[in-house]
């Protein structure tokens, strides 16, 4: 019979070796299968596991945590189907760089292609998505074994830290007995390094990649910012929390370029006074969008957003120069002149050195923009206390207290705070799945990063992102993590009310049933299921209270009803052309 001892003393390696690769937390689906993984787990010191019954909801769990805290978590799963469920998770990590570790627990090959129950070929199940996959092979009680599994896991850590980061993948196959049993296998016969590994650190260390900006390119581009006073710098969603927004408000007052800083970028809220936040209002302003074409485009993170910035950009004919962290392109349109790979933060300190501009004509014009599209958007505000999609957004953002978190839904919810939700003086850490820009997992990943924080945590999402990732609410109550969640309820996808398919005279009869999707949900009764405090709200208010005693602690769903989704059309219409009309005529410089 199978020493079930060598079962345990395989998976206790293995997470040794993960901790020691500095993994602090362990995500476990429940399964019998990957029962020596998940009681090794829950026996680490230094490692915190977390239970949730949802695979997929575990996947984007272990994404905010991971997002949040820049470190790899571990995800378990079962075998069969079961680690299936981490695709969404695992193809947003690759697109957006985030460090996963992932363990799919698996039947041994004498069950592999005879129809033995919940096994499936497992091998390579993510495809091009995980950055590295290895089967680390059945549990063996022997030096060789054990010294390549712990290796192999510490290489996997490694890999999955190391630009561009993502996930990695590793499958264990497992014999039965597997429950854990008492007292030890002899193990006297293995040497230290086997049974052991090295004390205090992964068994192979593997040193981070040299991230380092080329000294040649970065000097080449230094000399094009000293020579170009029309330059802008264009920050898009970035989840690193290493300093961004002081180097680029640095970056800024050396070279007098202006930010035009996305809500994800970590350079928007806590940013310097060359920080812009209305600019898609200001660039849908004709004769100054025209007037003010760069000629130099510095651009850090992702893909921007809006529309209006991008096209703006390329209509200008300005030379981009890509900034990538992770070895990942953003240029859809291949504008970029040149890519600058390695830290961002020293590539703005080493850009600044020598620079000192300061605030001229052409940065005043864009602060000038920027102050009388606030102007317009506050007054529009003051006029009218409709609690509209977009004074939902910029409510939410002004309430939250210094150090808070914000997650913020694909479609709409981003969009809005994007456009509506400017910059105060308060840093806050936002976040949002826009590798992929889905909808899917969206409670979990703002739970994830509330989880790996501590801070209060605010979800702002739509009612279909809401219903797509209900489970989500139950892993909150299950865990205890605190969490205000803030559902805008058009009763359907009410970004699809902005797109040509709304009018297609073609799509009319369908139109409703296919894209409107009104699902007619009181979320009410989702708030009692899940023992959420929960509160319907009528005025912006009503809506700053409900957040601020959310962010007391507990779990809460606040509801906002905006069902008139052709109203919402033109409502946004509306506030972004007031917003453009206030800039005038000119002149701005």
């Amino acid at each position: 019979m199978f020493d079930a001892h060598v079962n345990q003393l395989w998976a206790q390696a293995l997470v040794e070796e993960l901790v020691r690769g500095g993994v602090r937390h362990a995500v476990v689906c429940p399964g019998s299968r990957s029962s020596p993984l998940a009681h090794a787990c829950a026996m680490a010191e230094g490692l915190r596991t977390w239970s949730v019954i949802d695979e997929r909801s575990a996947g984007f769990f272990a994404l905010g945590m991971a997002k949040q805290s820049r470190v790899p978590v571990v995800l378990v799963a079962t075998s069969g189907t079961a680690g299936a469920h981490f695709y969404p998770a695992i193809i947003e990590a690759s697109m957006s760089q985030v460090p996963l570790v992932v363990l799919t627990a698996d039947r041994p090959l004498e069950l592999q292609g005879w129809g033995a129950p919940q096994t499936v070929p497992q091998a390579r199940m993510f495809g091009e998505f995980s950055r590295l996959f290895a089967d680390v092979g059945l549990p063996e009680s022997e030096d060789v074994a054990l010294v390549h599994l712990r290796a192999t896991v510490a290489r996997a850590v490694g890999v999955a830290q190391r630009a561009p980061r993502g996930a990695v993948h590793l499958n264990v196959p497992f014999r039965e007995p597997l429950a854990p049993m008492p007292g030890d296998s002899s193990a006297t016969h293995l040497s230290a390094l086997a049974r052991e590994g090295r004390p205090g650190a992964p068994l192979t260390r593997i040193s981070p990649p040299v991230r380092q900006p080329d000294p040649l390119t970065l000097a080449a581009v230094r000399a094009r910012v000293a020579a170009t006073e029309r330059g802008v710098i264009v920050c898009g969603p970035r989840d690193e929390n290493d300093g961004f927004a002081e180097a680029i408000a640095s970056l800024a007052e050396a070279t007098g370029y202006p930010v035009l800083a996305e809500a994800t970028s970590q350079a928007r809220y806590g940013g310097g006074p060359l920080t812009l936040s209305l600019y898609d209002a200001m660039l849908r302003h004709e004769p100054f969008a025209r007037e003010h074409r760069p000629e130099l485009v510095l651009r850090f993170g992702g893909g921007l957003t809006p529309k209006a910035p991008q096209a703006w950009i390329e209509s200008s004919d300005a030379e981009v120069v890509l900034f990538s962290d992770e070895g990942a392109l953003f240029d859809p349109s291949h504008r970029a002149a040149r890519v600058v790979e390695g830290s961002a933060v020293v590539a703005c300190e080493a850009l600044g050195k020598g620079l000192s501009r300061g605030l001229g004509p052409w940065a005043r014009g864009f602060l000038w923009a920027e102050q009388w599209c606030r102007a317009a958007l506050e007054s529009a505000f003051s006029e009218d206390a409709t609690l509209t999609e977009m004074r939902l957004a910029h409510e939410v953002v002004a309430v939250l207290p210094d150090g808070a978190n914000l997650f913020v839904s694909s479609s709409m919810p981003i969009r809005d705070v994007d456009a509506f939700a400017p910059a105060a003086g308060r840093r806050l850490r936002v976040l949002a799945n826009r590798g992929a820009n889905g909808i899917d997992g969206i409670i979990s990943s703002a739970l994830g990063m509330a989880a790996a924080s501590g801070r209060p945590t605010v979800l702002l999402t739509g009612d279909l992102a809401l219903l797509h990732d209900m489970g989500g609410l139950l892993l909150a109550r299950r865990n205890g993590v605190p969490l205000t969640v803030v559902v805008v309820n058009n009763d359907g996808g009410g970004i699809f009310s902005f797109l040509p398919i709304a009018q297609a005279e073609g799509a009319r009869a369908h139109y409703e049933a296919l894209w409107g999707t009104p699902h007619g949900m009181d979320f009410a009764h989702a708030a009692a299921l899940y023992q959420a405090r929960y509160r319907r709200v009528e005025s912006p208010a009503a809506l700053r209270s409900a957040v601020a005693e959310g962010l007391k602690g507990g779990l809460n769903l606040i509801e906002v009803q905006v069902r008139d989704r052709a109203r919402n059309v033109e409502s946004h219409r509306q506030l972004f052309a007031r917003m453009a009309a206030a800039l005038g005529e000119g002149p701005w410089l």
